[in-house]
């Protein structure tokens, strides 16, 4: 089924600049050198050398993550609003084109959306025969793969379609998975940690607010407007961090062997599930729980001083601070905290979010070993899930992967658009990397 809709044909324009200027980069510029590796960077995850492109998203070690240009605020200020909230569509509108949708070009993509958002029955049947204490992550992972037989992608390759071309089946197979995702993730929710009860689409409810409706944490089949305003913020300040997190570049480096978007978000989220990653938020939320039980409350703030140098005595580190690149307080963590304070929410564990912000960043710095000593997202999105309702923490990394596949998507739909190749970085072993540092002695 062709599209119909100006994301579509925005997008032809889009790509055609896009592949001329890669192609006048690399014309131009293919044999000029950028970087010089260090053995600790090949030997320390890559961390740090400049071998990807990414053209959605960067972290600014100041600033904090801009996609496509613009900052955090710039994006609630700029996208178009429904309940004062931005539209999360607008944003993955954003991150496919580079530029800011109006109201009606997001309000006609919502529509689209919803005609494909509903479950094929052979991936109910993939959930339903899965035991239902099986890890979230791992039912949405199967639930993604087990859609590729539904590949526009890989049946409009085998007939032979011009690899100049893919870039449209791909965006059509992206469609229906950022359809499907908040779908599947909500009938895994209901049905592993609830009555089993599965909550519809709502046709008359945006994006983000029809998923929090469909999580219906309350039990009650009640919409409540200020769960959907945080699903809202929430899927867009996951959406995406660069190209060389561990989801993102897994999803990158599996499409890049022309495999469809179900393989590849597919692989993403297995990375994602990881506690060094995805899983960070459920790992910063078991701490902030465990400080109110150690204090059977909200601690004095000297207590809290002496429990957290305890704990950094003990090899320990604290969760939900420090960054690899940024340098000052995480914006998405700030975002998270305005929504705390204009909502007016006051449970302990936002007040325990407040006072470590007071506190653990000094700390830190006190060691003089810490490069960032401050919040990152991780240290309060746990928070905010928890105090309305959604306490199941090993939920948090679908409600991350629902969000992140906004910027796979977008990043793969542009990887086709400009015929990245097959990624094949070199590997050596050990003996060589010493042999070729001592020679550059």
């Amino acid at each position: 089924m062709k599209l119909k809709v100006s994301l579509f044909q925005r997008m032809e324009d889009v790509v055609d600049k896009w592949r001329k200027e890669y192609k006048s980069v690399l014309e131009s510029y293919g044999e000029q050198t950028i970087a010089d590796v260090k053995v600790s960077q090949v030997l320390g995850g890559m961390r740090d050398v400049p071998a990807l492109v990414c053209e959605i998203s960067v972290v600014d070690p100041y600033e904090g993550i801009k996609f496509r240009g613009y900052s955090i605020d710039e994006v609630i200020k700029l996208l178009p609003k429904v309940s004062d909230f931005p539209y999360v569509l607008g944003l993955w509108y954003l991150l496919l084109t580079g530029e800011i949708p109006s109201k009606d070009e997001v309000e006609e993509l919502e529509e689209y959306i919803k005609i494909r958002e509903r479950l094929p029955k052979y991936v109910i049947e993939v959930l339903r025969n899965t035991p239902a204490n099986t890890h979230p992550m791992t039912q949405f992972a199967m639930a993604i793969l087990a859609m590729q037989r539904e590949s526009v992608f890989a049946k409009s390759y085998y007939e032979g379609m011009s690899k100049r071309d893919l870039w449209k089946p791909m965006l059509e197979d992206c469609i229906n998975l950022i359809a499907r995702a908040p779908v599947i993730a909500a009938y895994i929710y209901r049905r592993t940690y609830r009555d089993d009860v599965f909550v519809k689409p709502n046709e008359n409810l945006d994006y983000g607010a029809n998923f929090a409706n469909m999580l219906n944490v309350n039990d009650d089949f009640v919409l409540d407007k200020d769960f959907a305003d945080l699903i809202r913020i929430y899927l867009i300040l996951h959406s995406d961090h660069e190209g060389g997190n561990v989801s993102a570049h897994t999803c990158f480096n599996i499409s890049s062997a022309l495999s469809d978007i179900y393989y590849s978000v597919a692989g993403g989220m297995c990375g994602l599930a990881g506690p060094l990653h995805g899983n960070a938020s459920s790992e910063s939320l078991r701490w902030i729980l465990n400080i109110l039980k150690f204090f059977n409350g909200i601690p004095p703030k000297d207590k809290l001083i002496e429990y957290i140098n305890n704990h950094l005595a003990s090899g320990k580190v604290i969760p939900g601070f420090g960054h690899a690149v940024l340098r000052v307080t995480d914006p998405r963590y700030t975002a998270f905290a305005n929504f705390a304070k204009d909502k007016k929410l006051d449970s302990d564990v936002i007040k325990m979010v407040r006072l470590l912000y007071e506190v653990v960043p000094d700390i830190l710095k006190a060691t003089g070993k810490v490069k960032d000593p401050y919040p990152n997202v991780d240290g309060h999105s746990g928070a905010v899930l928890y105090h309305y309702n959604l306490k199941e923490y090993d939920f948090y990394t679908v409600m991350f992967g629902v969000s992140r596949i906004m910027g796979m998507t977008a990043q793969v739909v542009w990887a086709r658009a400009v015929g990245f190749p097959i990624e094949r970085p070199k590997s050596l072993p050990i003996k060589t990397i010493v042999e070729l540092a001592q020679k550059g002695k």
